[in-house]
């Protein structure tokens, strides 16, 4: 094979796999696009879209004697029997303790639990803050008290659009009646986007 016909069979082969790389990342990926695309709106136009909190507050009694402890024990005794009664879910983000009293954070994505416990007589008060849904899916899309799956969720997305941009890129180099004007549209756009962080951005 002449270096001509070698070059022209890769050509073919790119434009096929930059193709198909493009058409099932894109559909792989449609929900993910969505889902930031809108978030990335209700994010910027946060004064339209929030939601006034719900505050409740409970109280009970452990099933744990906390007294001699160690505050690790306690900590694990503590979050175990908030984990059952009242039901708190969210990751533990905060633990505070002395001789007389535990306090504890718990969040989650649009979610905050404030809890004070007493460590003599296991008497705890909670209070848990849900700031409603957009705000959920909010902190979703920022990775906001959302755990280690989903920052891993973030990461394949962010890799799945870079690919998707890049293959978008090279199959412009295929398209030869468009070419020119495929790769002035991009232009542009990066150059608004330029233009206006250096003049508008603080």
């Amino acid at each position: 094979m002449n270096p001509n016909s070698r070059w022209h069979h890769f050509k073919r082969k790119l434009a096929s796999v930059s193709r198909w790389l493009h058409i099932y990342l894109s559909m792989f990926s449609f929900a993910v696009l969505l889902f930031f695309a809108a978030t990335g709106l209700t994010l910027n136009h946060a004064e339209f879209f929030s939601a006034a909190p719900r505050t409740t507050k409970s109280q009970g009694k452990l099933d744990t004697n906390l007294a001699g402890l160690s505050e690790d024990a306690a900590k694990s005794a503590i979050v175990a029997s908030l984990r059952k009664s009242p039901g708190i879910k969210s990751a533990l983000s905060e633990f505070r303790t002395d001789e007389t009293q535990a306090e504890l954070s718990f969040k989650g994505p649009g979610y905050i639990a404030e809890a004070t416990v007493a460590r003599g007589t296991g008497q705890y008060n909670v209070t848990e803050t849900r700031m409603g849904l957009i705000a959920v899916l909010n902190d979703l899309h920022k990775g906001r008290d959302s755990g280690q799956a989903w920052s891993t969720i973030i990461d394949v997305s962010a890799i799945v659009m870079s690919l998707v941009s890049a293959t978008g890129l090279v199959l412009v180099f295929f398209l030869h009646k468009r070419r020119v004007s495929g790769l002035l549209v991009i232009a542009v756009g990066a150059v608004i986007c330029y233009v206006v962080y250096v003049l508008y951005v603080p």
